[in-house]
C-alpha cells in the first residue's frame, strides 16, 4: 500500500464535497476558522458549495474537484466537507492512476466510505476514515475526536489502541480470539453497495470494521444477510462494529410484532462465524469518533476488547 505524508502545521488543507453539499456557508466558515486555529491553512473546491438536488454540483463537477485537489501540489491533505450521499455517482468519473500517482491524506466517513474502498482498491492508497471537514467548527468535535485525528494524521508513530471513549454504551464480545490483519471497512450501507461492481470491497484475510446510524435491527440483518450471502464476512480475519447509535426499534410495528435489538441480530449472524467478532467501539456515527486509516496493519483480540492500529497510515 502507498501511505501518504504525515500532516505538519503550516501545510493546506483542502476541502471538497464528494457527496452532498454544504447548505449552509457559515457552518463551514466556523469550522475554517477553528482549523486554521488548528496551525493549518485550507484551501475550499470549486463546487463545495454547490447544490444541485441533493449533491454538491454534477457528478464530474465533484470528482473534478477531488482529482483537482490530488494533482494540486499545494494541497497536502484532502478533508470531505460531509457525507451525505452521491460519492458512489463520482467513481466512474475518476482517474484512480492521478490518485495513486498523487498520494495524500484523504479523510471523511460515512458516505464517504465508497470513495475510500475504491481508492483502497484501485489506486492503492491508505486513506483515513475519520471526521469530516463541518464538525471541526461545531460540537461535534469533541476532545476524543481531535485527539484521534492528530494521532492518525500528525503523529510519527501507530494510532495504538482505540479506546473507548466515555460515551460510548459498552463494548461486547460477540467471539473471543485473536487476530492481526489489514484493516479495511466503513459504513455497512455503503459496504452493501459496493457488491457486483468493480469497486467491491475485498475482505479476505482482513479486519473489517462496520458501523450505521439510525438503521432498524431488521434492516441490519437484512444488510449484514447480504454481506454473508456473498461470502464476505465468512472469508475476514475478524471483524469490529461500532456502537451504532440509534439502531434499535423505532416504533412498535404491526408487521414486526416481536422485536429484537442490534446485539441480538449481531450474535444471531455474527456469532456462527468461526472468527473473533468485537461490537461497541466508538467507529462511525458516534460523537467521540477514532479516525482509522484502511490498508494498514492492525489487531483485535475480540475476548479482550482490544483493537489496535499496529502501522502508521503516513510516512
Amino acid at each position: 500500500m502507498i501511505k501518504p505524508k504525515r500532516l505538519k502545521k503550516g501545510q493546506t488543507i483542502g476541502i471538497i464535497s464528494p457527496s452532498s453539499g454544504v447548505w449552509k456557508r457559515s457552518e463551514l466558515w466556523r469550522s475554517i476558522e477553528e482549523i486554521e486555529n488548528w496551525g493549518y491553512k485550507v484551501k475550499v473546491g470549486e463546487h463545495a458549495y454547490k447544490k444541485r438536488f441533493y449533491l454538491a454540483g454534477s457528478d464530474e463537477e465533484r470528482a473534478g474537484d477531488l482529482l483537482d485537489f490530488f494533482k494540486d501540489d499545494n494541497i497536502d491533505a484532502i478533508f470531505c466537507s460531509q457525507g451525505g450521499y452521491g460519492s458512489a455517482r463520482i467513481l466512474k468519473y475518476l482517474d484512480f492512476d492521478v490518485i495513486r500517482d498523487n498520494p495524500k491524506i484523504f479523510i471523511g466517513y460515512s458516505d464517504i466510505t465508497s470513495l475510500h474502498i475504491a481508492i483502497n482498491k484501485l489506486s492503492h492508497l491508505v486513506t483515513f476514515h475519520g471526521p469530516c471537514a463541518l464538525s471541526a467548527g461545531s460540537d461535534e468535535m469533541t476532545g476524543y475526536r481531535r485527539e484521534h485525528l492528530f494521532r492518525a494524521l500528525e503523529d510519527e508513530e501507530p494510532i495504538g489502541k482505540i479506546e473507548v471513549s466515555g460515551r460510548n454504551k459498552y463494548l461486547v464480545t460477540v467471539n473471543g480470539g485473536k487476530t492481526e490483519a489489514t484493516v479495511i471497512g466503513g459504513n455497512l450501507t455503503l459496504l452493501c453497495s459496493t457488491l457486483g461492481t468493480p469497486y467491491e470491497i475485498e475482505t479476505k484475510d482482513k479486519i473489517v470494521f462496520i458501523e450505521e446510524l439510525d438503521t432498524e435491527p431488521w434492516i441490519m440483518d437484512h444488510m449484514l444477510t447480504h454481506l454473508l450471502n456473498s461470502g464476505k464476512l465468512q472469508e475476514a480475519a475478524g471483524i469490529v462494529i461500532g456502537d451504532c447509535q440509534n439502531c434499535e426499534p423505532f416504533k412498535l410495528d404491526a408487521g414486526f410484532p416481536n422485536q429484537c435489538s442490534l446485539e441480538d441480530v449481531i450474535f444471531d449472524l455474527l456469532r456462527p462465524l468461526n472468527l473473533p467478532v468485537l461490537y461497541g467501539l466508538p467507529i462511525g456515527h458516534t460523537k467521540d469518533l477514532a479516525t482509522i486509516p484502511l490498508g494498514v496493519l492492525g489487531f483485535l483480540d475480540a475476548k479482550e476488547g482490544i483493537f489496535e492500529i499496529l502501522e502508521r497510515g503516513t510516512i
